[in-house]
């Protein structure tokens, strides 16, 4: 075993555990940050599998936009997780017989690849590069898989942005264009009132007669 190997399986071993803490980790905080370690350890695989791109774009995407985002998100909400734990071991033995049938989905794909073996690179490959040879792949064999990824993307953000402006009775909004065509005569009225002066009291005399 040499140590590429060995990290192999170091990082294979840290992935699985924060995999595991992130669905048990009875704090919210933490299971995002256990998200973060996976995310990292799963790029480290990466690396070694000489995915440098994918490596990196992990780390910049995920674990330094995104985890941030649900970081602060959570921090801000003050989330409940009690009721989210309600019926966790209740669901979850189809929780595991879900799992382990995409995880036996996901083996019956690469076995394929893993019993062909790694082909050797070839003298253009090492010239060009991992990361160039990827952005040829998606923009030629791939392309209309990217394309559609894209407008799946777009229809996602578009419903994401119509379910915001749902209108709603206990909130309240405003037109802009009633706000563009107002005007200062139909904001503020200057009214003339007659100013109005109360009679002195009459002093109050002490004692009486």
């Amino acid at each position: 075993m040499n140590s590429i190997t060995a990290l192999f399986y170091v990082f294979s071993a840290v992935l699985l555990f924060a995999g595991f803490r992130v669905i048990t980790a009875r704090s919210t905080v933490h299971a995002a940050l256990y998200l973060v370690l996976a995310f990292f350890s799963a790029s480290c695989l990466w690396m070694l599998l000489r995915a440098e791109f994918l490596a990196i774009a992990l780390v910049l995407v995920y674990v330094g936009a995104v985890m941030v985002l649900f970081l602060f998100v959570v921090m801000m909400l003050d989330i409940n997780s009690d009721a989210f734990r309600e019926g966790f071991y209740k669901h979850l033995p189809v929780a595991g017989f879900v799992g382990a049938l995409i995880a036996l989905q996901m083996a019956l794909v690469l076995m394929r690849g893993f019993q062909g073996g790694a082909p050797a690179a070839t003298a253009r490959e090492l010239e060009v590069g991992n990361t160039k040879l990827l952005g040829i792949e998606i923009y030629t064999d791939y392309l209309y898989p990217l394309q559609l990824a894209a407008v799946l993307l777009l229809v996602a953000i578009i419903a994401a942005i119509a379910l915001t402006l749902r209108e709603r009775k206990d909130s309240k909004h405003m037109d802009p264009s009633e706000q563009v065509r107002a005007k200062k005569a139909d904001r503020v009225r200057l009214v003339k009132i007659a100013p109005t002066v109360e009679q002195p009291s009459p002093p109050r005399q002490e004692g009486g007669a």
